[in-house]
């Protein structure tokens, strides 16, 4: 099996491709061996220098400590993945999707989430990372960056020169978008 990586726009963190479902239950993060039961993610977030893992349903990206080097971790979470595979296993998360995930939004926030969803959501997943709506007030949307996009130093340009002109262009009530 070989498992491709990208490097994305945040030097601390990199995109793991390998081939095969990773998630079939929507975008996960992981920031510390804690939050999992699953071996493979416990066995990874426990490689000294990896600070996180988001899951998405094609690519996993782990973030890392500025101080530690891509070389003393790569290899690991490559041996990792290849092991889980080659043992039959067909994704990381493997969970029935649910069909009703959807909350009660009003028109400005589907128009939102439509807009994410469809527009930029793609291009963030590109660079290993994950955009998704938390709130919209006073004319102030609220987004959670994941993966690769959290704690990238380009993450503010992106979402203010990308994410929040678009928004703004296409929902007037848009003035400004913040990210936690």
């Amino acid at each position: 099996m070989f498992i491709q990586t990208q490097e994305t726009p945040n030097p601390n963190s990199l995109k793991f491709i390998p081939g095969k479902g990773v998630s079939n239950d929507g975008p996960y993060e992981f920031l510390n061996e804690t939050q999992t039961e699953i071996p493979i993610l416990k066995n990874i977030l426990s490689i000294k220098g990896v600070t996180g893992i988001f899951l998405s349903e094609n690519f996993l990206s782990i973030n890392k400590s500025q101080d530690e080097n891509w070389d003393n971790i790569k290899h690991i979470v490559i041996s990792h993945l290849n092991e889980y595979y080659q043992n039959g296993n067909e994704f990381i998360i493997d969970k029935k999707i649910e069909t009703n995930k959807s909350q009660d939004y009003g028109e400005i926030e589907n128009k939102i989430i439509k807009i994410l969803e469809t527009k930029i959501r793609p291009a963030v997943a590109r660079d290993g990372g994950d955009i998704t709506f938390k709130e919209f007030k006073e004319g102030k949307v609220t987004v959670i960056l994941k993966g690769s996009c959290s704690g990238c130093p380009s993450s503010t340009l992106t979402l203010k020169q990308g994410v929040q002109n678009l928004l703004c262009h296409y929902i007037p009530e848009v003035k400004e978008v913040l990210a936690v």
